[in-house]
């Protein structure tokens, strides 16, 4: 049966059908999206902090392992308005869990990167769900919202970057430190 909120044009499962879930539900999902922004902020900023061990571990001066810095951010840039085109047909619901198994797998692939040129690769691959993710996931906490909400929504789901910069960087990095970057990539695959 068809809420009576979703319009009868709207197929059930398009990108603009509304979600309808219960209270409960949405506390749920609104903490998974924090949660995924949190993981993202992590293995975005962590990287600056674990330079010199990246550098020693693919075998380059900690300028030039500088670069998988800059990779991320060149993954974001690109990724941001490519996926968001790519995906504006698609569910939203299929979507975020799309990119968050593309984040995971770029993660994984940091992780066992050989070499520089790899690590460079990966770390690209790992910033291009970036920013689809984040504008996803405030599409849904809007839809998860109740009426006149969506802006506290929105700011409850970009609560994952401040979080992750004040207490899951420090704590990652001192995960990195003690038993190696590898280990920070591996945490959040």
């Amino acid at each position: 049966v068809r809420p009576a909120c979703v319009p009868a044009e709207y197929p059930r499962g398009s990108p603009v059908e509304p979600l309808v879930t219960t209270p409960k539900h949405s506390s749920l999902a609104t903490i998974a999206l924090i949660l995924g922004g949190v993981a993202i902020g992590i293995t975005e900023f962590v990287t600056m902090g674990l330079l010199p061990q990246i550098a020693g571990g693919v075998g380059v001066d900690i300028p030039t392992a500088g670069h998988a810095i800059s990779a991320y951010a060149v993954g974001v840039v690109i990724g941001a308005p490519v996926l968001a085109a790519w995906g504006a047909s698609k569910p939203r619901k299929g979507l975020l869990l799309g990119l968050v198994v593309a984040i995971i797998v770029g993660n994984v692939l940091s992780a066992l990167a050989p070499g520089y040129g790899s690590l460079v690769g990966a770390r690209v691959l790992a910033g291009l769900p970036h920013g689809a993710y984040f504008g996803v996931a405030t599409l849904v906490a809007i839809d998860l919202a109740p009426a006149g909400q969506a802006g506290r929504a929105v700011g409850r789901v970009m609560l994952g970057i401040p979080i992750a910069n004040v207490a899951g960087v420090p704590l990652v990095f001192w995960m990195g430190q003690a038993f190696g970057w590898c280990s920070v990539f591996w945490f959040f695959s």
